[in-house]
């Protein structure tokens, strides 16, 4: 190949019918015509496939395995990778797919939420010889012993941004329903802005809060690999919105992530083994000032199940986490509901200072 690849990302919101696949496969197609830039597209789940084989697996165990449940779970982008490839072959077009066991991406520790260990460049790099579209299916790896593993909820950033350090590209493009990063989440809160530049830092302490927009893993592995991050709606002409870097100016910003629930524990020292126990199974956790809390982030957490493999009382669902961030310092409120939630976030949005905002 002539030129590196191109490294690209589209959410599950790309295709909400069978037929995104095909007027995606047109528009990569395109674009290869005109750059004769070969190109690595990582893709999610359709909306409700992920959701729809985890409510299947609860029926039939309500608290399975990690074991089984990573397996399940990563089969849905494993469903859309093909189904994007079989419409860029459809096209004429060399395009392969690489699971999660061909990427080179290895883990370590846990099968659920898993933290990405090692990146072997080699099949990545090999798949490029014979083909001009290699198509990755988001969140996938595998253990030591080539064991299926999931990379998380929302895992897929950091599948493309370790496709682009095993490729050596320095840009990775994120295509998702919104065109970048604001204030707050556009969908919830009135008055949210759309910033073009943010830090590596700021985008980091904010997904490691709940903030939807990016992988707060796949931002760290950017950083330390200097990739720069471009975020892009997924609907063409692919408008940018945000640019992640290095450098750009502090920021302020409200976050609201409605599937975070504050567990309360007895007392302290109960608060801060159970977030040991979140952090060791790869779970995002933070332990909540002056109260024997923990916010555990996201969805897909079976807490219980944790709390049972680690020894622990089960925490009690206390609320919902709105996190205010502002000068490079974090403020983690507790809602009772969501409705509480949203009022909070949105009354805690209207303060924050015109100058500086940053996107949840």
């Amino acid at each position: 190949m002539s030129l590196a690849p191109a490294v690209l990302k589209f959410g599950g919101s790309t295709f909400q019918s069978p037929s995104a696949y095909g007027e995606l496969a047109e528009e990569l197609t395109a674009r290869l015509d005109t750059q004769g830039r070969p190109l690595a597209v990582v893709v999610s789940a359709m909306p409700g496939e992920t959701e729809a084989l985890r409510e299947r697996l609860l029926t039939v165990a309500p608290h399975p395995a990690d074991e089984c449940a990573s397996a399940l779970l990563t089969l849905a982008d494993t469903v859309s990778a093909h189904l994007l490839t079989a419409a860029l072959r459809h096209l004429g077009r060399r395009a392969t797919v690489l699971a999660g066991h061909q990427t080179g991406f290895t883990t370590a520790e846990s099968f659920m939420w898993a933290r990405l260990d090692r990146i072997d460049p080699a099949p990545l790099r090999a798949a490029f010889a014979e083909h001009d579209l290699v198509v990755v299916p988001g969140g996938q790896a595998v253990d030591d012993l080539g064991r299926p593993t999931w990379l998380g909820k929302n895992s897929s950033d950091l599948s493309a941004v370790a496709a682009a350090v095993a490729l050596g590209a320095d840009t990775c493009e994120i295509h998702s329903d919104v065109a970048g990063i604001h204030s707050c989440d556009p969908n919830l809160i009135t008055g949210t802005r759309l910033l073009e530049h943010v830090s590596y830092d700021d985008a980091t302490m904010m997904s490691g809060h709940g903030a939807k927009v990016l992988h707060d893993r796949s931002v760290r592995l950017a950083r330390e690999h200097g990739v720069k991050i471009v975020c892009r709606r997924n609907t063409a002409p692919f408008p940018s919105g945000t640019v992640i870097e290095a450098d750009a100016a502090p920021t302020d910003a409200v976050i609201l992530n409605s599937r975070s629930v504050v567990l309360r524990y007895p007392d302290q020292p109960s608060a801060e083994r159970a977030h040991t126990a979140f952090r060791s199974d790869g779970v995002a956790a933070l332990r909540i000032e002056d109260s024997p809390g923990v916010a555990v982030i996201g969805g897909y957490v079976d807490h219980e199940a944790c709390e049972r493999r680690h020894g622990l009382a089960p925490g009690r669902p206390a609320g919902i986490p709105v996190t205010e961030l502002g000068g490079g310092h974090t403020t983690v409120h507790v809602a009772a509901d969501e409705a509480e939630a949203v009022r909070l976030a949105q009354e805690l949005h209207d303060h924050l200072p015109a100058r500086r905002t940053l996107m949840v």
